[in-house]
C-alpha cells in the first residue's frame, strides 16, 4: 500500500440523556445508557491518507497543523494507532479535518470529529466495519462519537463488556421534525474538556443518586421520542441538563461551565414557554444553550434567541444523518 485515501463526514449530537462519567476511562465505557439527536446543520468532514513516504502522522484542523505534543494531536494519533493495529500496518497518515461550527466550545465537536475520522481511516486502509463495529471503535477516541455513527435519534448502551458498548438508532432523522436551536454565547474553546469532567464525575457526592434515577428518566425520554411527545420530553431533558452541571460543579475540583450569558438564555426560554411558545432547553458540557422545539416553532425561537444581546450566533438543526463516506477530499 503506497497511498490510500478516504473522506467521511459526521454530525455532532446533542445528548438528551447525558453521558457523564466512565466505567472504564481508557476504553471510554460510560457509566450509563444515553440518548441523543444528531445535529443536521453542522458537521465535520475528514480526509485520511496513509502514505509510506510519511515519517510521522500529519494532522491539520481547520487549515492549521496541530503541534505533535498538543492534547488534540495525541488523541488523534492514538486513534490512528487503533486503526493501524486493526489493519496490521505501521504506515503513517495525513489527516485533514474541517468543522463548519465552533470547535471545543461544547457543541460536541469531538463526537463528529472521531466519528468521521473512524470511518475515513478504516476505509483508507481497506477495513470495512459495520455500524456497530464503527461505533465501538469511534467510542475509544471520544465517547460521544459512538452516537454520531448511527443516524437520527440514537441510544448508546453501556456494558461491562467494552465490545458491547455501542450506539444504535432509535428512530431515523425523518421520524420527528424536531429542532435544536443552538444559542451560541461563546465560541471559545472551553478550559476544561469533557475527558477531565468524566474523570472527575466520581468525586461528586450526588453521582450515586443520579445513577439511581437515570433508568426511569432514560425510558421516559425514549418513550417521548418514539411518541413524538414534546411535552413529555421537555421536562426530562431540562432535568438532565441541570443534573449534568450539578455533578460537574460538585466534583473535586469543581467544574463550572455556566456563565451569565447561559443563564440569560435559559431564563429567556422559560419566559417564552410561559408565554405559550413550546420550547425547552438542554445543555452540553459547555456554555452554549440548546433550545429544543418542533419545526413549526423553530423560526420564532431562533428570532427571539437572536434578540438576546449575549447570543453571538444561532444555528438551527434538524435531526441529522449518520457518519458517511463522501467523494470530495480535503486534499
Amino acid at each position: 500500500m503506497a497511498k490510500q485515501k478516504a473522506s467521511a463526514s459526521a454530525h455532532p449530537n446533542i445528548a438528551l440523556v447525558k453521558y457523564w462519567g466512565n466505567r472504564d476511562h481508557a476504553l471510554r465505557v460510560p457509566l450509563n445508557d444515553s440518548l441523543s439527536m444528531n445535529l443536521g446543520e453542522i458537521h465535520t468532514t475528514t480526509t485520511v491518507e496513509f502514505n509510506v513516504k510519511l515519517e510521522h502522522d500529519r494532522l491539520i484542523l481547520n487549515g492549521a497543523e496541530l503541534e505533535a505534543t498538543s492534547p488534540a494531536a495525541t488523541r488523534v494519533v492514538a486513534h490512528l494507532a487503533r486503526v493501524r493495529a486493526r489493519a496490521k500496518i505501521e504506515t503513517k497518515a495525513r489527516v485533514e479535518s474541517k468543522n463548519n461550527f465552533p470547535s471545543g466550545a461544547g457543541i460536541a465537536s469531538s463526537a463528529s470529529a472521531f466519528a468521521a475520522l473512524t470511518l475515513a481511516a478504516t476505509r483508507a486502509v481497506g477495513v470495512e466495519l459495520n455500524e456497530r463495529e464503527l461505533s465501538v471503535l469511534a467510542r475509544q477516541g471520544s465517547g460521544s462519537a459512538a452516537r454520531s455513527i448511527p443516524p437520527g435519534f440514537v441510544e448508546w448502551l453501556t456494558s461491562w463488556d467494552a465490545n458491547n458498548s455501542y450506539a444504535v438508532s432509535v428512530a431515523p432523522p425523518e421520524h420527528w421534525d424536531l429542532r435544536d436551536v443552538i444559542a451560541v454565547v461563546s465560541a471559545e474553546e472551553k478550559t476544561i474538556g469533557s475527558t477531565e469532567g468524566h474523570r472527575a464525575a466520581s468525586t461528586s457526592p450526588f453521582l450515586v443518586e443520579r445513577l439511581n434515577a437515570l433508568p426511569g428518566r432514560f425510558h421516559r425520554v425514549r418513550r417521548a421520542i418514539l411518541a413524538k411527545d414534546l411535552a413529555l420530553l421537555g421536562p426530562a431533558i431540562e432535568e438532565e441538563a441541570i443534573e449534568l452541571h450539578s455533578i460537574a460543579m460538585t466534583s473535586r475540583p469543581p467544574i463550572y461551565y455556566w456563565s451569565p450569558a447561559m443563564v440569560r438564555v435559559i431564563q429567556s426560554a422559560l419566559k417564552w414557554r410561559a408565554e405559550g411558545l413550546a420550547v425547552y432547553f438542554t445543555l452540553d458540557a459547555g456554555a452554549n444553550v440548546h433550545l429544543i422545539c418542533e419545526s413549526k416553532d423553530a423560526e420564532a425561537v431562533a428570532t427571539r434567541a437572536r434578540g438576546i444581546a449575549e447570543v453571538q450566533q444561532v444555528i438551527v438543526n434538524a435531526p441529522g444523518a449518520g457518519a458517511r463516506l463522501v467523494e470530495q477530499h480535503l486534499f
